[in-house]
């Protein structure tokens, strides 16, 4: 593995001539839990989209693992090994949990459509497996065997969050992206969350890079930070370096008169 999992350079990025990224620089190394934060409209989610090929930047460079992302489609994307969520849930309606997990799959299977009109016993196998590690991810993120047959949109709101997570696991990622995964969660529910995003790293050995207005939840999860401000990344340190970092505090929290209030 590359010393950086992740590792962006001089990223640009404009439409209609409004500069929305502007010569960003970024990395996340093997295993680490990052965060990504600014105010609104700092270019956070465009930062996303251009990780996971929804964008493509004008300039710079991304790089996974050793191998370039910045050219590729998001579908080829997530077969290198990039999974993401979404600020607003995007489930399968009419389909099932297990169902919705076992979707995210499609970049690693190997039946074409013949094998599955024909019924091979190689497309089979391969759906059995498909399920067994639907089964294993919805196991990972603590959705019981009960919710497995249900219509995803029934679910709470965030088991809802908790579907979402699996499907992406469901990819077998190196680095996963989590876009506000604890906007609408109750503070249970987000102190669970940060458990499952440590188990995510410890067990799973996958990176996590999240974008989050939660701020007491990004300062206890987060080994590094980075803060984007009108498309510039303006500092990248740890918890105790960002909360006393003065452009920080002026930028993200509208404060220009002592350290930051990171509601610990």
């Amino acid at each position: 593995m590359s010393e950086n999992l992740l590792q962006l350079r001089g990223i640009g990025l404009a439409f209609a001539g409004h500069t929305v990224l502007q010569n960003v620089d970024f990395h996340v190394a093997p295993k680490a839990i990052v965060s990504l934060i600014g105010p609104n409209g700092a270019g956070k989610t465009s930062l996303f989209n251009c990780i996971t090929g929804f964008y493509r930047p004008q300039r710079g460079s991304i790089v996974l693992d050793g191998a370039a992302m910045h050219a590729l489609k998001p579908h080829a994307v997530t077969a290198a090994g990039i999974a993401r969520t979404f600020q607003n849930l995007r489930l399968f309606r009419e389909m099932t949990v297990l169902e919705n997990v076992m979707s995210g799959m499609h970049c690693r299977t190997r039946s074409g459509a013949i094998g599955a009109i024909l019924g091979l016993p190689s497309q089979r196998a391969e759906e059995r497996e498909i399920a067994a590690r639907a089964e294993e991810c919805l196991r990972f993120v603590g959705l019981e065997e009960a919710l497995w047959q249900r219509d995803a949109t029934t679910l709470a709101y965030g088991h809802q969050r908790r579907l979402e997570i699996a499907r992406a696991l469901a990819t077998r990622p190196k680095l996963l992206l989590l876009d506000e995964p604890a906007a609408g969660l109750n503070a249970g529910e987000k102190q669970d969350l940060i458990v499952l995003i440590r188990r995510i790293r410890d067990e799973a050995g996958i990176g996590v890079l999240l974008i989050e207005h939660d701020t007491g939840l990004v300062m206890q999860i987060s080994e590094r930070i980075s803060v984007l401000d009108h498309g510039v990344m303006i500092a990248e340190g740890s918890v105790a370096e960002i909360q006393s970092n003065p452009r920080v505090i002026e930028a993200y929290l509208g404060q220009d008169d002592g350290e930051a209030d990171f509601d610990l």
